[in-house]
Order: C-alpha cells, then sequence, then structure tokens
C-alpha cells in the first residue's frame, strides 16, 4: 500500500506534467493567428507587382492601397494609373523599384530568371503560377496569406471554386461543342493569315471546358500553336472565338472582324454564324477576372440554358 506521502507526491507530479501539457497546448493553440498569413515577418506595406494578372489579383484581395509599382503594362482597375511604374513585363527597372522602398515583390514563375537580382539586392519576393486556372486560385490563398489577408484569400478561392461548380452544373450532360479560340491573328488585306490558337495550354484549354466546350486544338507540344487557314479547315470547330482586343476594336469595327472569317466558309463555325469577337480588355489576362470570361464563353456556347443567376452561389468578397 502506499504511504500518503507517496501518493502525494504522485499527485504533484502528475499536475504539473498536465499543467505543462495544457499550457503547452494552449500556447500552440492561440499561437495560430500569428502565423504568417495573419502578421508576417515582413510589413507587407510596400508591395511592388511584376504582372498586370498580379495587380488585379492583390486589389481583389483588398491590399490596392499597399501597390506602390505596375508595370508600364497594367492597366486595371482604373486606380493604377496613378502608380509608378517599373518597366516591364520581362524587362524590369530595378533601379526604379529600389526607389520605391518596397518590402515585398510579387512575381510570375515567368519572372523566376529575376529572382538572383532580387535577391542580391536583398528584397522579398513571392512567386506565384498564373498558368493555370487551378493556380490563380491558389494565389488567392497564398497571397492572401503571405499578406496578412489569409481568411480573404480563401474566402476569395471559395467563391470562385462555387462558381465554377454552379457552371458545370448548368452544363452538365450537354453536348460539348468544339471549340477553337484564336489568341492572335494578323488580318492581311482583310484575309486570315496564320492564326495563334489555344492548344492544350491549362488556361483557356480548362476555360473551355469549365464553360462546357471541347477544345478544337488539342495537341499538347505547343501551348500557343500556329495554325494555318487550311489547318482551321482541317479542324472544323463548331465555335470559333476570337480574342482581338480593345485596342484592336478602336481600330477596326468588330464586324469586320468576324467577316474575316467568311473565307472559312466550310467551316461549321462560320457556316452556322457562330463566331465570336471578344474585346473585353480582361480576355487575355490570366487573373481574377478570368471567372467572366468562362461565363460569357459558356453562355455562347450553351445558350439554350437558363443562365438567370437565380441558384447562383453569391460572392462573399
Amino acid at each position: 500500500m502506499c504511504r500518503p506521502s507517496m501518493i502525494y507526491k504522485i499527485a504533484l507530479t502528475a499536475g504539473i506534467v498536465l499543467s505543462f501539457v495544457c499550457s503547452y497546448l494552449a500556447h500552440q493553440r492561440f499561437d495560430m493567428p500569428e502565423r504568417p498569413e495573419i502578421s508576417p515577418g515582413w510589413r507587407c506595406e510596400r508591395i511592388v507587382s511584376m504582372a498586370p494578372s498580379l495587380t488585379e489579383t492583390l486589389y481583389a484581395l483588398g491590399l490596392g492601397d499597399r501597390v506602390v509599382g505596375v508595370t508600364r503594362y497594367c492597366k486595371y482597375p482604373p486606380d493604377v494609373a496613378d502608380k509608378p511604374r517599373i518597366g516591364g513585363y520581362f524587362d524590369p527597372n530595378f533601379e526604379a523599384i529600389l526607389a520605391l522602398h518596397p518590402d515585398l515583390v510579387v512575381m510570375l514563375e515567368e519572372h523566376e530568371q529575376s529572382l538572383p537580382a532580387f535577391k542580391k539586392l536583398k528584397l522579398e519576393t513571392r512567386v506565384v503560377s498564373h498558368k493555370t486556372i487551378e493556380g490563380i486560385i491558389d494565389s488567392f490563398r497564398s497571397l492572401g496569406r503571405t499578406c496578412g489577408r489569409g481568411p480573404e484569400g480563401r474566402r476569395m478561392a471559395s467563391d470562385y471554386e462555387a462558381q465554377l461548380r454552379w457552371i458545370q452544373r448548368k452544363t452538365a450532360g450537354l453536348p460539348r461543342p468544339r471549340v477553337l479560340v484564336a489568341i492572335d491573328r494578323t488580318p492581311k488585306q482583310g484575309h486570315l493569315t496564320d492564326v495563334y490558337v489555344a492548344g492544350d495550354d491549362g488556361y483557356f484549354d480548362r476555360m473551355i471546358e469549365l464553360a462546357g466546350g471541347e477544345n478544337a486544338y488539342r495537341e499538347n507540344r505547343v501551348r500557343y500553336p500556329v495554325v494555318s487557314s487550311e489547318g482551321i479547315i482541317w479542324l472544323n470547330p463548331d465555335i470559333i472565338v476570337d480574342l482581338v482586343g480593345e485596342t484592336a476594336l478602336k481600330k477596326q469595327d468588330k464586324s469586320s472582324f468576324e467577316a474575316e472569317w467568311d473565307e472559312l466558309g466550310q467551316v461549321n463555325a462560320v457556316k452556322n454564324h457562330r463566331v465570336f469577337v471578344f474585346g473585353q480588355d480582361y480576355a487575355d489576362v490570366p487573373g481574377p477576372r478570368f471567372l467572366r470570361i468562362v461565363r460569357d464563353l459558356a453562355r455562347i456556347l450553351h445558350p439554350d440554358v437558363d443562365w438567370r443567376r437565380t441558384d447562383e452561389p453569391r460572392m462573399a468578397h
């Protein structure tokens, strides 16, 4: 039989251990809000953006007032017109960047060749991928976490995923038209010349899929291959989406862009008047506004679907 003094010592030791464990667990729990997504190790108050899609993402996360420098190609939202310029997409002006005293430079995977220079300048950087739809959505979370907007970033990503699921439900079980997305072309005396189209690129290709279609060009060797008029006739897409951009539409009427496809009258899309010219300024910016393109595509691909937003999930952000 244990003596009272022994029992007391055992109880005291157990109490001390239990108190330590509880204290440790409580410390771990209450330390969670102090992770980088809430309190980053840097102030994250002076951000330089290295691409239009990144600028749009930062603004969508509510960080626009912290953006102190953007590229010469950044045009949206309109507020960026007053932001200092730090060069181009692939030719950043490091002197201009340093003059802004940034505590964070946000860049894409395509900019990784510049990382050694930024490291040498002792500038904090974060790299995200906007090559795919999934990468864009993930950047909402990662940039939100990096810049103390973790909950906002997660909520934004969740909203986008819910919207995409809603569009997919609307088109589930319907025929999937074959879509050719023309990324860039140079009209020559009113005729079609070689056309850059979306291949199996993970971006436009994925948007076509999400909108309820099938990419007419599925070669995976090149993201944006050049296709001749004869090649387009051979592909014979049901729908053609011609991304021409706002600048081009200021120089040439939308109907004239559509008319240039008439020489391919044997193609289903042309024959059935299913050529659509997209002049939206966000059509070729792989950022938060990609969701608008998916919506536009879904309505074009499936015009008979009831697209009224009575059952559409609400966006919280």
